[in-house]
């Protein structure tokens, strides 16, 4: 289905959008293969325990999310977009082919080619995509739903490749599969290289040898980002640290930034948006616990079986994809209607709405958890209603996320304040480790003796989120009044 279709003829999608969306859809397969099967894999292939799996998923999500930062930074201002996102897609390819083919020997620099790819092309996608629409053109939150959409379709095909390979622990299959997206991606960005150039970004208004040496130092920070990932993701502890102390450097980074900026709209509008990315840390910090702690919560504590199907543990975080796929088109086209009907349906409310279904999302796991049997395994719908509910309230946050930043960033910092939205999934995924690190350690051990951990752990999670829910429900007002332009400004320096 074309993206136009979410609107009238007169109003098509710009030229682009329709490619952006089956680039997405294949780049996200060998991600996701690796997203929903790292865990598993590393226990159950090459020794190592729980909590060292859990650690490594935490790190490993944060470089990623984390890395989104410094492609916002090297994409327009130092590559083109386009070139970052085809350097990075051919890292991932070698790096899926290295863990596949070389176990233990080649996880950790697989892993670090991967990452350095993945970290930082998943911003060039977005800017891509953004600047194709000027700030106020209100096409920009359909064409991000769909796009959000091809994402997790590109989710839904490897969780799916991933289980059916999980039954049988072909790990080698699968991650020669998670190269082939990655491939068909080059492809298609290769063939419709012309229409995604990069519009109105810093390197384009630099010629001659500057130009060329701006070049040469990014493709310098690419190729040495490699080893110093492949460092840093063989000393966890250190690493996690690092990165949560990053995120806070780059939080104070941007509220200096914001309190100096001379732009009286736009400074009111900066600090909308750190006000927002507070609050969907604590959203991130509990969604990020899907591959990690409820991973195996699913494998040790959960009946597996439905209509006497064995299910795979990635098959349940195929749940947040159908919802993606099947309600990201839906609510674009609900949203507008109700908006033509003159109902407010804006970034704070919507992020507001996200926390109480995670908040929603975590409650239903104690519950399940009361009404387990003697054996103490928990009932699959449980895990599937609690699942349904956090995908609503990523559709919620997530795709508004990606969109709110061509509205609330000046345009000379969009590309950075773009990485640094995507920083805080990285951070969040560092405490999403911490978290599960505090789970019960199934190794050993039983459901009926794990589950009041889990009881415990989430029950504090659903009241916590919902408890910052309220408060962003209570801070709709003043953000809503940060966010909406005056007519008299500030002359910007």
């Amino acid at each position: 289905m074309s993206l136009s279709s979410a609107r009238a003829p007169q109003r098509a999608m710009p030229s682009g959008s329709g490619a952006l969306f089956f680039i997405q859809m294949f780049a996200t397969l060998g991600f996701a293969v690796l997203y929903s099967t790292l865990v598993l894999y590393v226990t159950k292939r090459l020794g190592f325990s729980e909590a060292q799996a859990n650690t490594m998923m935490g790190i490993f999500g944060a470089f990623n999310y984390g890395l989104h930062l410094f492609g916002g930074c090297l994409g327009g201002r130092y590559l083109s977009n386009r070139n970052l996102f085809i350097l990075g897609m051919v890292l991932q390819v070698i790096g899926c082919y290295l863990i596949a083919e070389l176990g233990i020997t080649g996880l950790w620099w697989g892993l670090a080619m991967f990452l350095s790819g993945s970290g930082l092309n998943v911003t060039c996608l977005n800017m891509m995509l953004t600047q194709r629409f000027t700030p106020d053109d209100d096409r920009r939150e359909a064409a991000f739903l769909w796009n959000y959409a091809g994402m997790n379709l590109g989710f839904f095909i490897g969780f799916t490749v991933a289980g059916y390979y999980q039954l049988t622990e072909n790990y080698r299959s699968l991650f020669l599969f998670a190269t082939f997206g990655n491939i068909a991606a080059v492809v298609i960005t290769l063939l419709r290289w012309p229409i995604l150039s990069d519009i109105n970004t810093p390197l384009q208004h630099i010629k001659g040898a500057r130009f060329y040496l701006r070049m040469a130092f990014g493709l310098a920070v690419l190729i040495l980002l490699v080893p110093v990932l492949r460092v840093l993701l063989s000393h966890t502890g250190f690493s996690s640290s690092f990165v949560v102390a990053l995120g806070a450097l780059v939080f104070v980074m941007l509220c200096v930034m914001t309190a100096r900026h001379r732009h009286h709209d736009e400074r009111r509008r900066m600090l909308a948006y750190l006000m927002l990315a507070s609050g969907s840390l604590v959203f991130w910090s509990l969604y990020q616990l899907a591959p990690m702690g409820l991973t195996l919560f699913a494998e040790h504590n959960v009946t597996l079986n439905a209509f006497g199907w064995k299910i795979s543990p990635q098959w349940l975080q195929n749940i947040n994809t159908l919802v993606i796929v099947v309600g990201g088109p839906l609510m674009a086209l609900l949203f507008k209607r109700l908006r033509d009907r003159g109902v407010q349906l804006d970034i704070p409310v919507q992020f507001s709405a996200s926390l109480f279904c995670m908040g929603a999302g975590m409650l239903m796991l104690p519950l399940g958890i009361s009404m387990a049997g003697a054996d103490g395994m928990v009932a699959l719908k449980w895990v599937v209603i609690s699942y349904i509910l956090q995908s609503l309230g990523e559709l919620l946050i997530s795709p508004v996320g990606y969109s709110m930043i061509g509205k609330l960033a000046p345009s000379h910092l969009q590309g950075l304040m773009m990485g640094c939205w995507m920083m805080v999934t990285g951070v969040a995924s560092v405490l999403a480790g911490y978290v599960s690190g505090l789970m019960p350690q199934n190794s050993g051990s039983t459901a009926a003796a794990t589950n009041p951990g889990y009881n415990a752990i989430f029950n504090a999670l659903g009241w916590g989120a919902a408890a910052t829910g309220v408060v962003l429900l209570l801070l709709i007002p003043l953000l809503r009044r940060l966010i909406t332009s005056h007519k008299v400004t500030v002359a910007q320096a």
